[in-house]
C-alpha cells in the first residue's frame, strides 16, 4: 500500500522515470517505463534486480549487444488484424529489420546463458515462427521496395513497364530536339513528368505549333507543359502498366500479410521481449551513470544503507562536479525508528527522501546508489508526509493535512509499513503540537511499524532517548562557520542552533536575550548542552585528525630513514668488498712478484728453510683478504591475520613489497615508494617490515627471488582487454601500469575496442585519480582511434 496516491511526485520517482525514458532506445521501451509498478513480492523484485545487473555487465564488458532497429511497430501489427489488409512496403521493412534484432538478441543470450542466466530466461517469451523473416526478405529489398522477383506477374508487367517508358522516351527526344532546333523551348528547360505523364515544356506563345495536350503551365503562364500527340497513346499505355504494376504489388504485399497475421499473436510477445530488453538495458544505463549496485535483499522489512546517495542530487551535481554526501542509515529489529534533528536547510528533508526514493526505486526493481555491502528488505506499504498539503478546495490547513495523513498511518500501518514523516508535529501550537506527534510515534511504535522522522521538538528527541527501539540521530553542523554538514551522526540528538544563527545574521542582542529568558532556563540549558557536546565532538575529531596526520607524517618520516639506513648499509657493505676485491687484487699481484724472488733465490741455491717460512707468511696473508662478498637470500615468513591499514605485504607474483593505506573490500591500495596502486587481496601476503628491508636488499641481484632485468625485458608497451569483463580489467590495468613503471616507460597504449564506450570510460575514470598518470588520449584515428587509449605516465 502507497500513501499518498501522489508519493512519486514527492519523493522524485517521477524524475527517475524521465531518466529511463532519456536512456530508452525507442517508444518500446518508453512504454513499459510508464508501467513501472511497486512491487512487495521479493523474488520478482529480486529477478528484476537481477536482471539489471547482468545487464549493467555486457554494458561494462562492451560485448557486441545488438541495439539497431528497436522499431515500434505496433500501430501497423494492430491494422492488420482484419483479412484483406496488408502492410506497406516501408512497414514490412520495419518490422523485417526489427524481427532481425530480436533473433539477434536471442542468440546473444543463447550463447551466454551461463553468464547471464535471468536475461537468458526471457528467451522463452519469444515462440515467433522465424521463417518469415526470411520470407519477407524474399520479397522486400533493403531499400523497403517489392522486388522484381516477388512474383512472375510483376516482373512481367516491370519488363514491359521499362520498355514503353524506353520507347516514349526515345520518340519525346525527338520531339523534344526538333523544338529547341526552332526554338520553341524557354532556354535551361528539359523533359519534365506531368500528372505521371512525360511532357516537354514550350514557350506558351507556340503550344499551337506543336500538336498535343497541354497538362500545365508555370507560374508565370510564359511556359506549358505538353503532351505531344505521337506518344499520347504511349503514355496511356504506361499508366495501364504502372496501375497494372500496383496491383501485382498489392497481391505480393497481401499474401506476405496474410503469412504475418497466422503467427501476429507470437510476433506480438516478439515485440514484447523487445520492450523489455529495451527497458532493462535503460535501467542498466542509468545504473550506470550514477554508480548504482544491487544490494543484498532479504526477505523481512528492514534496510541497511551505506553511503547511500540521494539519486536525482547525485545526477544534477555529476553535470558541475559536485560531490554529494553519502548517507549510512539502517532500520532493524532493534531500531525502529529513526528521529532526525538538526537545523533548517541542514539536510534533514533530503535525508528523509534518500530513504524514500532508494527503497522505492529498490522495490521497483532499479538499482540503487549505495555502497555494495547495503543490504535492504521488502516493505508492504511505503507511508509519506512530506511537504505542505494544504487543500483550498477541502479547506484544511496545514496542520490539519498533517494530522489527516497520521490518521490514515495510525489506521493501515503495521511491522511491514515504512512511514517517513517530515517536520513532525510543526504547524501549530508547539505545547500542543509537540505532545500530539509524541502520542502519534508512540502508537507507530506500539503497532511496530519502521520510519525515520524529522523534527525540531525537544520532547519528541527526549522520547526517543528513552524509547528502546527509536534512536535520536543528529544532521552535523560546523559550529566554527555556522554552516551545514550535511552528515548524519546516530545516536545523539541534534540541535536547532536557533540563537547561534540569529547571531551569526546580526540580529540584535537584546533579540536574543529576550529570546532566551522567554524559552526559560531549562530549555536553554538542554540547548546549550547539545551545543556543548558538538563543539567537544568535533573538536575530538579534529584532533583525531591531527593525530592521524601527524602519525601519518612519523611513519612516512620513518620510511625515508629506513630507506636512507638501507642505502647506507647497501653502500659500506659495497665500499667494504671492493675493498677486500681490491686488496686481493693487489696481494696476487704482490705474491707473482714475491714468487719471481723465491725463483730468483733458488736459482741463486738460497737456504731451503728460509724459503719456506716466506712461503708460509705469504699463504696467511692471502688468507687474512681473500674473502668473497655474498649475498644472502632472504627467508620469506608470512604473517598471520586479516591484512589492515599499515601492514607491510610482498606481492605473491613478483616479490614486490609495499605498505597497505587503504582497504576496501576484495581490493587494497598499497604504497610501493612513490607509487599507489589498487590491487585484490589475494595477491597479497602480509609479512614484517624486517622482512621486507630483506627482500628489498635482494631486490633485482642475483640469486634473488625476481630477476627485474628480465622483467624489464619481458614488458610490452601494450596490453588488449576486449571482450574482457569490468570487475577483472582494472585489476590487470593496475598491473599493466605498476610493470610499465617498474620498466621506466613513459607511454603505454590499452586497447579496449569501441563498442558502447562502457569500457573505455571505467578505464580512464579509474586511471584519472592517479597521481602518476600525466594525460590520457585516444589513438590516431588511422591506428584505432577511440578504440585504443593512449596512457602518459609521469
Amino acid at each position: 500500500m502507497l500513501y499518498p496516491k501522489e508519493i512519486e511526485q514527492k519523493i522524485g520517482f517521477d524524475k527517475i522515470r524521465d531518466f529511463l525514458k532519456e536512456r530508452c532506445l525507442s517508444d518500446l521501451g518508453i512504454s513499459i517505463v510508464n508501467k513501472i509498478g511497486y512491487s512487495t513480492e521479493i523474488d520478482q523484485v529480486e529477478k528484476l534486480l537481477f536482471q539489471t545487473s547482468e545487464f549493467l555487465s555486457i554494458l561494462t564488458s562492451d560485448e557486441p549487444f545488438p541495439t539497431n532497429y528497436f522499431y515500434d511497430v505496433s500501430s501497423s501489427l494492430k491494422g492488420i488484424r482484419a483479412e484483406g489488409t496488408f502492410l506497406t512496403e516501408d512497414e514490412f521493412l520495419r518490422v523485417n529489420n526489427s524481427l532481425k534484432t530480436i533473433v539477434a538478441c536471442i542468440r546473444f543470450f543463447r550463447k551466454r546463458e551461463e553468464s547471464y542466466p535471468y536475461l537468458s530466461s526471457m528467451n522463452g517469451l519469444v515462440k515467433f515462427d522465424e521463417s518469415i523473416i526470411d520470407a519477407i526478405s524474399q520479397k522486400i529489398d533493403d531499400g523497403g521496395f517489392v522486388k522484381d522477383s516477388a512474383s512472375e506477374g510483376l516482373a512481367e508487367v516491370r519488363r514491359s513497364l521499362k520498355g514503353k517508358h524506353a520507347q516514349v522516351r526515345r520518340a519525346l527526344d525527338s520531339i523534344y530536339k526538333n523544338a529547341v532546333k526552332d526554338g520553341y523551348v524557354p532556354e535551361g528547360a528539359s523533359l519534365t513528368v506531368r500528372d505521371g505523364r512525360m511532357v516537354i515544356p514550350i514557350t506558351a506563345e507556340y503550344k499551337r505549333r506543336i500538336k498535343g495536350f497541354v497538362h500545365d503551365e508555370s507560374a508565370t503562364g510564359q511556359t506549358v507543359y505538353l503532351e505531344p500527340s505521337e506518344v499520347l497513346e504511349g503514355n496511356n499505355e504506361i499508366r495501364e502498366l504502372e496501375n497494372a504494376e500496383k496491383r501485382e504489388v498489392i497481391k505480393v504485399l497481401t499474401r506476405l500479410t496474410d503469412r504475418l497475421r497466422v503467427d501476429l499473436q507470437n510476433i506480438k510477445r516478439g515485440y514484447h521481449y523487445l520492450s523489455l530488453i529495451d527497458f532493462i538495458r535503460a535501467k542498466a544505463k542509468l545504473a550506470y551513470d550514477m554508480q548504482a549496485v544491487r544490494p543484498e535483499i532479504i526477505n523481512k522489512p528492514f534496510f541497511d544503507w551505506r553511503e547511500a546517495r540521494h539519486p536525482i542530487l547525485l545526477m544534477a551535481y555529476q553535470a558541475s562536479g559536485r560531490k554529494v554526501e553519502p548517507l549510512s542509515i539502517v532500520i532493524s529489529e532493534d531500531q525502529h525508528f529513526i528521529v532526525i534533528s538538526g537545523p533548517n536547510a541542514g539536510g534533514k528533508s533530503v535525508c528523509l527522501k534518500t530513504v524514500a526514493l532508494t527503497q522505492y526505486m529498490l522495490q521497483c526493481g532499479l538499482l540503487v546508489p549505495v555502497r555494495e555491502d547495503s543490504k535492504a528488505g521488502i516493505y508492504q506499504d511505503i507511508f509519506i508526509d512530506i511537504g505542505d498539503e494544504q487543500s483550498i478546495e477541502n479547506d484544511l490547513s496545514t496542520y490539519s493535512s498533517h494530522l489527516s495523513n497520521m490518521k490514515y498511518f495510525l489506521q493501515h500501518a503495521d511491522d511491514t509499513s515504512l512511514c517517513l514523516i517530515d517536520e513532525f508535529g510543526t504547524g501549530t501550537d508547539p505545547h500542543y503540537g509537540g505532545a500530539i506527534a509524541e502520542g502519534i510515534l508512540d502508537e507507530l511504535v506500539g503497532k511496530r511499524a519502521k520510519g525515520v522522522i524529522t523534527t525540531h521538538y525537544s520532547n519528541i528527541k527526549h522520547y526517543a532517548e528513552n524509547k528502546e527501539t527509536v534512536v535520536n540521530g543528529a544532521m552535523k553542523y560546523d559550529l566554527e562557520n555556522l554552516e551545514p554538514l550535511y552528515q548524519l551522526e546516530i545516536g545523539k540528538p541534534g540541535s536547532s542552533f536557533s540563537l547561534e544563527i540569529a547571531r551569526k545574521i546580526g540580529l540584535a542582542n537584546t533579540v536574543t536575550k529576550y529570546a532566551r529568558e522567554v524559552i526559560g532556563r531549562k530549555g536553554v540549558d538542554v540547548d546549550d548542552l547539545i551545543l556543548k557536546l558538538e563543539k567537544q565532538t568535533q573538536e575530538i575529531q579534529r584532533r583525531e585528525q591531527e593525530a592521524f596526520d601527524l602519525d601519518k607524517e612519523v611513519k612516512s618520516l620513518k620510511r625515508k630513514y629506513d630507506k636512507l639506513y638501507q642505502e647506507l648499509e647497501d653502500n659500506k657493505r659495497d665500499i667494504i668488498n671492493k675493498a677486500k676485491r681490491d686488496a686481493a687484487s693487489l696481494l696476487a699481484t704482490t705474491n707473482k712478484e714475491i714468487e719471481k724472488t723465491i725463483r730468483h733465490i733458488k736459482e741463486n741455491k738460497a737456504e731451503k728453510k728460509e724459503t719456506i717460512k716466506m712461503r708460509n707468511r705469504l699463504a696467511n696473508l692471502k688468507e687474512q683478504v681473500d674473502v668473497k662478498p655474498t649475498v644472502s637470500k632472504p627467508k620469506i615468513e608470512v604473517v598471520p591475520g586479516e591484512i589492515g591499514v599499515g601492514d607491510t605485504v610482498r606481492f605473491i607474483d613478483n616479490q614486490v613489497t609495499g605498505e597497505v593505506i587503504d582497504v576496501r573490500g576484495k581490493d587494497v591500495e598499497v604504497k610501493v615508494g612513490d607509487l599507489k596502486t589498487v590491487v585484490k587481496k589475494k595477491r597479497l601476503e602480509k609479512i614484517s617490515k624486517t622482512k621486507a628491508r630483506e627482500i628489498t636488499r635482494s631486490y633485482g641481484k642475483p640469486g634473488s627471488g625476481m630477476n627485474l632485468n628480465q622483467k624489464v625485458a619481458d614488458f610490452t608497451g601494450t596490453l588488449d582487454v576486449r571482450g574482457k569483463r569490468g570487475e577483472e580489467v582494472l585489476g590487470m590495468v593496475d598491473k599493466f601500469i605498476d610493470d610499465a613503471m617498474i620498466a621506466n616507460s613513459s607511454e603505454v597504449k590499452i586497447l579496449h575496442g569501441k563498442g558502447n564506450g562502457i569500457l573505455k570510460d571505467l578505464i580512464r575514470n579509474h586511471l584519472k585519480g592517479s597521481n602518476i598518470i600525466e594525460s590520457i588520449q585516444d589513438e590516431h584515428v588511422e591506428r584505432g582511434g577511440a578504440g585504443i587509449s593512449i596512457v602518459i605516465l609521469k
